[in-house]
């Protein structure tokens, strides 16, 4: 699930100066940066996406079972909602713990709990064993995770758009969205394996719960990468001297709330494709088709793995015609998708596929370049704390309750209904990224 936005700096010749010193001082290079800002991001992602498959393949059966295979994975898609609603609580805490202790401890706060929570899950017992108190514990697990996904942003891929040169930005940007499509072919990767080696009952009695233990594993050598780089003295005089430092929530929402909602809805057309192809159709194949889960999770993993290349291809694209340029291609592109949704997802295996596969190219391309997009709109003081909100704000409103609707609608009312939900993005990111135009223009 970081997942969080890019807090983009003033850029300028002496970036690249900066991040030179920085580097004889504690012989960090700007690569190792990018492999810090890559492990960070795809270990919460994978966090993020255990869960999400959890619900679809272990939660309606372990937690509901006296409901419907349908009213089951909706219930549990309600839960996974929760954590969207915490991050922003989250990241407001966050803040504050990071103003009066540091970064290295609210980042070590933030993922420890982001692993407790997470390997707790691991443990959860059946609806068997606690009737509806295993759902309620569940649910406050998934809330922690949320709080910690609202800490877990660290600075580290400021320091990368420190050393770009102008003509380079958008590349920078695609580093560590390379998360996303990396966490969620490990998490489908391990879920692939265990569904597809076990008995349909040993891997509800035991088996899913691997997952949730490896993201703890996970989280800890994630933790030590990162902390390496954050904690170092030359870095945080770094991003003081961009004064990327948090202020307070309310602050920033009183003074600049305009532009963290402008900056959520510019991204929302990549945030609404997210769950879309990667949660959904999960859900989708599991309660309407006869396909088999591993084979979905293996088409899925194929999907990721061009996600990664188009992550990459957006970097180059962002250079070449500019990132909101690509931003609002790509929010077209997702229209266009999002018509030919119920086509391909109700025309069989050969339909589904393509869909999968075509959907995360299209996400790689566009999320690639979704953070971060406007936040030059802040003023440099808010910059660091408004970006963050911004991000909050998109998985908030375009990706959290996603599987829920898109399920429950296409369920009711047919696949139009995710078309009709796609669109919405599409709108919201056009209609954003053309009032940010006209800012500009008249500033």
């Amino acid at each position: 699930m970081s997942s969080g936005s890019v807090a983009y700096p003033v850029y300028g010749p002496e970036s690249a100066a900066s991040l030179s010193r920085a580097h004889t001082d504690e012989d960090v290079t700007p690569g190792e940066i990018a492999v810090g800002v890559i492990i960070g991001r795809a270990s919460e992602y994978f966090d993020f996406f255990v869960f999400g498959i959890a619900c679809v393949l272990v939660f309606p059966s372990l937690l509901f079972p006296f409901m419907t295979r349908l009213d089951g994975t909706l219930m549990a898609f309600a839960i996974f909602a929760i954590a969207f609603i915490a991050r922003p609580l989250g990241t407001a805490i966050s803040m504050a713990v990071q103003r009066r202790w540091g970064r290295g401890t609210k980042l070590t706060l933030a993922l420890f709990l982001l692993g407790g929570c997470t390997v707790s899950m691991a443990f959860l017992p059946s609806y068997q064993v606690a009737g509806l108190a295993a759902a309620g514990a569940l649910a406050v697990l998934r809330f922690g995770q949320g709080l910690a996904l609202g800490g877990s942003w660290d600075g580290l891929p400021s320091l990368l758009a420190m050393a770009a040169p102008p003509e380079r930005r958008g590349w920078y940007s695609m580093v560590g969205q390379l998360g996303a499509p990396v966490g969620f072919a490990l998490a489908a990767g391990l879920f692939a394996y265990l569904y597809g080696s076990l008995s349909s009952e040993e891997f509800l009695a035991w088996g899913w719960r691997y997952p949730f233990c490896v993201a703890f594993a996970i989280n800890v050598v994630a933790l030590f990468a990162r902390l390496r780089l954050v904690v170092g003295q030359s870095y945080a005089e770094l991003l003081q001297e961009k004064e990327l430092e948090p202020v307070g929530v309310a602050r920033v929402m009183r003074e600049e709330g305009s532009n963290v909602v402008l900056g959520a809805f510019a991204a929302l057309a990549s945030f609404a494709l997210f769950h879309v192809v990667t949660v959904f159709p999960l859900s989708w194949f599991a309660l309407f088709s006869d396909r088999s889960m591993a084979e979905v999770l293996c088409v899925q993993i194929a999907g990721a793995f061009l996600a990664i290349g188009a992550v990459v291809v957006s970097g180059r694209l962002a250079d070449r015609m500019g990132r909101r340029n690509l931003l609002g291609s790509m929010a077209v592109l997702i229209g266009l998708f999002s018509l030919a949704t119920p086509w391909l997802l109700g025309g069989g295996a050969v339909g589904g596929t393509v869909f999968l596969l075509l959907g995360f190219v299209l996400l790689g391309l566009s999320y690639g370049q979704a953070s971060g997009t406007v936040t030059a709109n802040f003023s440099t003081l808010h910059r660091y704390t408004g970006a963050a909100l911004s991000s909050d704000l998109a998985w908030l409103i375009g990706a959290a309750f996603a599987p829920l609707v898109a399920l429950g609608l296409s369920a009711r009312f047919g696949l139009g209904a995710v078309t009709l939900y796609l669109l919405s993005g599409v709108v919201c990111t056009l209609g954003a990224l053309r009032i940010n135009r006209l800012i500009e223009q008249r500033s």
